[in-house]
């Protein structure tokens, strides 16, 4: 049979099985011919940014083909930074990994193939390839045509696809296939099991230093009367030591991201995981007030550097299922930093006392991040082939941004200690800035330079709809932990230890389901979060009935079914969201779009924590210290913002399928004339 032909049958059973083919995106590599080596049998195959659409195989009478270059083994082999292996099976050994060796043509390198199992989910890419996305739509949850053209389309001469998408999605445990549907392991097949396991490693090490700075965001809670007590701190030196965190943190997070896009991520990785290490060591060694708020405000600087690599290496090092499976890790560390922050405080405070127990809070990351700094230099992935090349940094639009985001966030955290209505001015001003901030890129990128923020990405549907989402889930999921402790230590009068003990529940919920579904993710898509969300509403009004029914004392027993159903539907919305609204952006942007999915979520949480404690202190005010009835009204304001997500959700679905129904209906005449 011709090559071409064979490339097109093969490429019509992958998506006859519902596959995703993503051997556009890669480019492939090209090797000189031998002087005395013969015309090559069969066309030649098309090479990105070289041979024209149609030099490639002629597509089928279906179209699926698309002018695909022919099938091959994958020039993508796993290396963890992204660039291709040449190990017998790339083509380089002789062969184009269409049949035995010496079967195919020699002396090409050929364009690969690479499947996700056959119930992936058309609603997330495999690849994450370049930017040649159809960006009027989000990627569709039926349509599987749409879906692989949103996610890069296929490697032409106008923009070839892009190279550093990471290893092949090898999530089904099967060899990599060749074009006769035999497995093909080539001749170094162990080295692809190694840097299958390398990459894992690497994971290990992100979650980790994701662990860290996420933990110090609900650790510190349980601590706040420690602190009073041991460092004699004021109550607004209390507040700083907690809204001086989220204001540094959200400062760095888009500019940290795009740092690492370019400059690569293990460097911005590592700076920022031995500053973390260094300023929470200076936050346990503070000797005054005035020390640890300074201490705590660097120590948010550093965790914003640091956390918006995690999501860009995820993107950079994994594909497919793969990639939902990863980011279903990280759902669950995020679940379960969040929950387990005052479990963990209060046995320090247990341990070393209500003077000194503070301290440990911090010190608690110095040990975690040396033993993680040697992983990290080893395991994660060097710089970009670019890193060296002269890029934009665009000063003006990250000192716009970063004052925005400054100053949107100031009256929310200090909502309680900034008394009047003059902090609220700060909200139109932060409007302002954020619209100069477009402006600028869009002015800046129209003269050539390199914004900070591609706002292209804002044009995809699945991450438009993705961050609204998840800045509004924010909004209503972090103020619960905040408001439970205050009833449980201040109105019940529990320990540190216990107050702690009872966010347990959530921990778990969320741990088990976080993983789950990054493996469905790709089978079920928004349907999957949407389901997420609904638990987590009938968890939260399941806490409010418990505090409404339960006399005081034994209201820790009554919260534990409630809080495990939200921590099950937490654990279903946060990965497979990351993983859905990051399917369809650019490998080399993956640093950034993180950023700006985690500074939705900072505002959301600020925006939450000030309406939620506003309503909580209010109510509690005007009951004469009645906590559980303060709890009450304020869980509704937190119910109210996880509908507003859910409604944001199933707004996607609709549209996706009216998109999916208008583009069937578009393909019909044109099958009809075929």
């Amino acid at each position: 049979m011709p090559d071409d032909a064979a490339a097109g049958q093969v490429h019509g059973r992958h998506r006859a099985a519902g596959e995703h083919v993503t051997g556009r995106h890669a480019r492939p590599e090209t090797a000189a011919l031998p002087a005395d080596a013969g015309p090559a049998s069969g066309p030649t195959p098309a090479v990105a940014g070289h041979a024209p659409r149609h030099a490639a195989h002629p597509a089928p009478a279906d179209g699926d083909a698309r002018g695909s270059a022919p099938a091959g083994a994958h020039p993508l082999a796993g290396q963890p930074d992204g660039t291709p292996s040449t190990n017998g099976t790339d083509g380089t050994d002789g062969t184009d990994g269409t049949g035995p060796s010496g079967a195919g043509r020699t002396g090409t390198a050929t364009v690969a193939v690479t499947a996700p199992a056959p119930d992936a989910h058309p609603g997330v890419s495999a690849g994450g390839g370049d930017a040649t996305a159809d960006v009027a739509r989000g990627p569709s949850d039926r349509d599987l045509d749409r879906a692989d053209r949103d996610s890069g389309g296929p490697a032409t001469a106008s923009g070839p696809a892009d190279r550093s998408n990471g290893p092949a999605d090898r999530s089904n445990g099967s060899a990599d296939r060749s074009t006769n549907g035999s497995a093909d392991r080539g001749t170094n097949g162990s080295d692809h099991d190694s840097d299958d396991r390398r990459r894992w490693r690497a994971l290990a090490v992100c979650l980790v230093g994701s662990f860290m700075v996420l933990l110090d965001v609900s650790i510190v809670n349980v601590a706040l009367r420690s602190i009073s007590q041991g460092l004699g701190a004021s109550g607004e030196g209390i507040q700083w030591v907690l809204s001086g965190y989220a204001l540094t943190f959200g400062l760095l997070l888009v500019p940290g991201g795009r740092l690492g896009d370019v400059r690569g991520r293990r460097a911005l990785f590592v700076g920022g995981l031995i500053a973390f290490t260094a300023t929470s060591a200076l936050c346990g060694a503070a000797q005054n007030e005035t020390w640890l708020v300074v201490a705590r405000l660097l120590q948010g600087l550093a965790g914003g550097l640091l956390t918006p690599q995690v999501s860009g290496l995820i993107q950079q090092l994994f594909q497919g299922r793969d990639r939902g499976r990863a980011f279903g890790m990280l759902g669950a560390v995020v679940g379960i930093s969040t929950a387990l922050g005052p479990l963990i405080g209060g046995l320090l405070i247990q341990a070393f006392g209500e003077a000194e127990g503070w301290r440990y809070v911090f010190y608690v990351n110095v040990p975690v991040g040396l033993i993680a700094l040697p992983f990290a230099l080893k395991l994660l992935p060097g710089a970009p082939d670019d890193s060296k090349k002269r890029h934009d940094y665009d000063p003006v639009g990250v000192v716009l941004l970063g004052l925005g985001v400054v100053v949107l966030l100031l009256p929310f955290v200090q909502e309680q200690q900034w008394k009047g209505a003059v902090k609220w001015l700060l909200v139109p001003l932060a409007v302002a800035l954020l619209v100069g901030f477009v402006l600028w890129e869009r002015r800046y990128a129209r003269r050539g330079h390199e914004p900070m923020v591609d706002l292209h990405l804002f044009r995809l549907r699945s991450f438009s709809f993705g961050s609204s989402m998840i800045s509004s889930y924010f909004a209503g999921f972090t103020p619960l932990f905040f408001v439970l402790t205050l009833l449980l230590q201040a109105g019940l009068g529990y320990s540190a230890l216990l107050a702690g003990v009872t966010s347990v529940p959530f921990a778990i919920g969320s741990g088990i389901a976080a993983p789950i579904a990054g493996n469905f993710i790709h089978r079920f898509g928004r349907p999957l979060i949407a389901i997420g969300l609904v638990l987590v509403v009938l968890g939260f009004g399941g806490v409010l009935l418990a505090v409404h029914l339960v006399p005081n004392g034994h209201v820790g027993w009554a919260l534990i079914a409630p809080l495990l159903v939200g921590g099950l539907g937490s654990g279903m919305v946060i990965s497979p969201n990351q993983t859905v609204t990051l399917s369809e952006v650019p490998v080399q942007q993956g640093g950034t779009a993180g950023g700006l999915l985690q500074v939705g979520q900072r505002i959301g949480a600020a925006i939450g924590i000030a309406a939620v404690g506003s309503v909580f202190y209010g109510q509690l005010a005007d009951s004469r210290g009645d906590y559980p009835s303060a709890l009450q009204g304020a869980l509704w304001i937190s119910i109210g913002f996880l509908v507003l997500a859910l409604l944001v959700t199933v707004a996607d679905l609709v549209v996706d399928r009216r998109a999916s129904a208008t583009a069937a209906a578009g393909r019909e005449p044109a099958a009809a004339a075929a």
